[in-house]
């Protein structure tokens, strides 16, 4: 078994190469642009989301509580549509992205710090770049690649979207497995 603290650099390393790769897939990379769509009527659409107050959260329409998601009005509510979540945030996250791009290079130092426990407990040293590869590319890839999935299933994420996340996030294992397998302490 490897300390963690022998595996600092490959932690750190790839959790900044992530970072920096998947800044230049969401910028430079054309297969995302399509995620998203428009409202037809944006100015209407606005204009009823303020009108209702809806600050910063999610909100799911239509809305039942509890018991009432049994009742024949939800239903029908249900049926007539729309339905839908609504990610509503704050103007000022999405202008200065300097939190976000923040959180997101600790969330990919986590993952490193994880795939460092993963492979620490499973290799020793002198291991194979092999065999390092494969265990750390395993579990970057479970940590990169399900995101969208539950998304998908759950949230109404579209399949292809999920699905383009996972071929982002098996590029992200590839890389993270790399700087592994290349730093894996002798």
């Amino acid at each position: 078994m490897i300390p963690i603290a022998a595996l600092w650099l490959p932690i750190v390393l790839s959790g900044v190469v992530v970072f920096v790769v998947s800044a230049m897939v969401w910028m430079v990379m054309p297969h995302h642009k399509k995620d998203f769509a428009r409202v037809e009527d944006e100015g209407t659409f606005l204009d009823a989301i303020r009108s209702c107050g809806a600050g910063p959260g999610m909100y799911v329409f239509p809305w039942a509580d509890g018991a009432e998601e049994d009742s024949a009005e939800y239903r029908e509510r249900v049926r007539q549509g729309p339905v839908g979540i609504l990610r509503v945030r704050d103007g000022e996250s999405v202008l200065d992205m300097r939190t976000a791009m923040a959180k997101s290079l600790v969330l990919y130092l986590v993952v490193g710090v994880f795939v460092a426990f993963v492979a620490s407990i499973s290799l020793g040293a002198g291991a194979g770049f092999l065999a390092v590869f494969r265990i750390t590319g395993l579990a970057a890839f479970m940590a990169h690649g399900f995101i969208g999935f539950q998304e998908s299933i759950w949230f109404g994420l579209p399949g292809s979207v999920a699905f383009k996340h996972a071929l982002d996030g098996l590029v992200y294992a590839l890389l993270t497995a790399s700087v592994f397998g290349w730093l894996w302490p002798a």
